[in-house]
């Protein structure tokens, strides 16, 4: 009888569906936004929807919006530990992780005055033989939502152990 080897963990089957890392954004400003937009545009001007209030109340919009890129996060006061290796130790089987990429859809714009939460868990994984042995793909999903629980933003990041 053979054994079949998994990177599966107890502890990673308990994580599955459990939404961890709940964080809650200070109130978006007009400025957070102008500030946001004139960094990603430079050295060109920012779309006037991001910066002119004027000209925002004429669109659909009604107001400033926030582009979809903007992370109400960028100035929280604590930041999480990035783990990594430790040099000269050595690396198990299965703690070796690459970035598989994400995905993310758009829900309801983010305007000043909006308040963001933000929550991850992780939804699925894959395992299977790679090139370098066994292979998990692990799947955790984020969302975002405002103040009226209505959705701003998902993410689906792919995390490749092996």
């Amino acid at each position: 009888m053979t054994h079949l080897e998994t990177l599966v963990t107890p502890e990673l089957e308990a994580q599955k569906g459990v939404w961890i890392d709940e964080e809650v954004s200070y109130p978006i400003s007009a400025s957070d936004i102008r500030k946001w937009a004139i960094a990603v545009y430079w050295d060109e001007t920012p779309p006037r929807i991001y910066w002119d209030e004027e000209y925002a109340r004429s669109t659909r919009w009604g107001g400033i919006i926030a582009p979809e890129d903007f992370n109400p996060f960028a100035w929280s006061m604590t930041r999480p530990v990035m783990m990594g290796a430790v040099p000269g130790q050595e690396v198990k089987k299965g703690e070796n992780t690459l970035n598989g990429g994400m995905t993310e859809k758009f829900g309801v714009k983010m305007r000043p005055g909006d308040v963001i939460t933000t929550r991850s868990q992780l939804t699925h994984w894959e395992e299977r033989q790679g090139r370098n042995g066994l292979t998990l793909y692990l799947y955790v999903l984020t969302e975002w939502t405002n103040q009226h629980d209505e959705l701003v933003k998902t993410r689906v990041r792919t995390t490749i152990r092996y």
